[in-house]
């Protein structure tokens, strides 16, 4: 049976590879690489000769029956991605489960890792976290989501792009209310920057954009702590309480407490809404 080594590249410094990851680097007989030209940067700064083979999202498929007949003949396999470790928001989960499943020895090489680097510099709890890479991009999937993670006490490590960075902040800032956060930006790079602030300042001083690689880490919510509901998430309980039978004052005291909402706002909204329906009704 064969090895398949799990290596994890810089995520930008090219100096920030550990010796035992060029060891092997230099041994292996397959290298497969999320964007071949970006690995070879790498391996030319090290002067290792190998060529790699892409193996990403839209071919990952055919690039296992390769690995996985190498393996096979006991030859010893490499996988990286274009920075930090495979399968981390990176393609290779598919290799390792099926070389696990073929019986072969799966050993990782730890290195560089935009995570631990962004949680350590944002100044916020360390552990517990919770790494939740890419959100989904929109829809109800991405709601949900978020609506999941609003009183996780964790803190929350994001990847985003800068291009959504702002909104994201936004959206944030509406659903967890005044959390602090840090944008890492750049990391290990040289216009690395540690952006810190609550949510709501982080989308103003973003607003315009941002440049590079982003890792956002945010604020868990303090545990027994009411997290303010975004305000369609409110109307949304407020009506569905009011359609329970209970009066606009009962709504307000329930909702008081569950959501730390002035009572006096809950009550005029519920008064709203009954109003609103009991015309739609006539």
């Amino acid at each position: 049976m064969g090895t398949l080594h799990v290596i994890a590249t810089p995520i930008g410094n090219l100096e920030d590879v550990t010796l035992r990851a060029l060891a092997a680097l230099r041994a292996a007989e397959l290298l497969f690489a999320e964007d071949t030209r970006r690995t070879r940067i790498l391996l030319d700064r090290h002067a290792i000769p190998i060529r790699a083979r892409s193996l990403h999202a839209h071919n990952e498929a055919a690039r296992c029956e390769e690995a996985l007949a190498a393996l096979a003949e006991g030859r010893r396999v490499a996988l990286v991605s274009d920075a930090g470790t495979p399968t981390v928001s990176d393609p290779g989960a598919r290799l390792v489960a099926e070389a696990i499943a073929a019986g072969h020895d799966v050993i990782a090489l730890p290195g560089a890792s935009a995570v631990l680097a962004a949680l350590v510099v944002s100044g916020l709890p360390a552990t517990p976290f919770a790494f939740i890479g890419f959100l989904p991009r929109r829809g109800r999937e991405r709601s949900d989501l978020l609506e999941s993670l609003r009183e996780r006490t964790e803190t929350l490590v994001l990847f985003e792009s800068p291009q959504r960075l702002a909104a994201t902040l936004a959206e944030l800032a509406q659903a967890f209310g005044e959390r602090r956060a840090c944008v890492a930006r750049e990391l290990t790079k040289l216009h690395e920057e540690a952006a810190r602030g609550t949510l709501a300042e982080l989308a103003e001083r973003f607003a315009d954009g941002a440049r590079g690689e982003i890792t956002l880490v945010v604020e868990g919510a303090r545990a027994g702590e009411a997290v303010p509901l975004p305000a369609d998430a409110l109307r949304a309980r407020v009506a569905e309480l009011l359609a329970r039978g209970l009066s606009p004052r009962d709504v307000a005291d329930v909702l008081r407490v569950e959501t730390r909402t002035p009572r006096r706002e809950l009550y005029a909204l519920a008064l709203a809404l009954r109003s609103e329906a009991r015309g739609e009704a006539e």
